[in-house]
């Protein structure tokens, strides 16, 4: 593979895997903001109407955060019927084929995400609620993830293709 394919796909898994790693520790945050909802609700009798949806972004962008690491690690949900008695060739045969299937959905999504994104911001779109936040910065989180999962996605296309070639990046 030609030295550029091969700087982009190591720059795109470190960023994937630093993103990966900011992701891990919204847990925590989220863990705190509930806590903080349950000890005020339940102790103190003062009920923060914002902890719930807060907790719920939170949550949201743990799992947009995490899905460029969960691609690059290879730590999603797959089907293994038949995978497994493939060979590694085969197995990157199979691989290369159906990334291009993801790589087309991902297009779509972020097409979608976008559209969304650009509603937000015309008509100041907010949750309606007690608390009643935002909906830009969330939908902007997500157009940023969408982005960052197809990019990684184009790096394991890379990385399947020169398996399949016999190569490795």
């Amino acid at each position: 593979m030609p030295k550029a394919i091969c700087t982009y796909v190591r720059t795109m898994d470190k960023i994937s895997e630093y993103v990966g790693l900011a992701a891990m520790y919204l847990i925590f945050l989220m863990i705190g903001v509930l806590l903080l909802d349950a000890i005020t609700r339940n102790v103190i009798d003062i009920p923060l109407h914002w902890c719930i949806e807060a907790a719920q972004f939170t949550l949201a962008a743990y799992y947009f955060l995490g899905g460029a690491a969960t691609i690059k690690n290879g730590s999603h949900v797959r089907m293994d019927l038949l995978y497994d008695r493939l060979s590694a060739r085969g197995k990157a045969w199979i691989d290369a084929i159906t990334i291009f299937c993801l790589i087309f959905y991902l297009c779509i999504l972020l097409f979608g995400s976008i559209s969304s994104l650009g509603y937000a911001i015309e008509t100041g779109e907010r949750r309606f609620s007690m608390w009643n936040p935002s909906m830009i910065p969330i939908k902007a989180l997500m157009v940023g993830c969408i982005l960052l999962m197809l990019l990684q996605t184009i790096a394991e296309a890379f990385k399947h293709i020169a398996q399949v070639r016999g190569g490795r990046l």
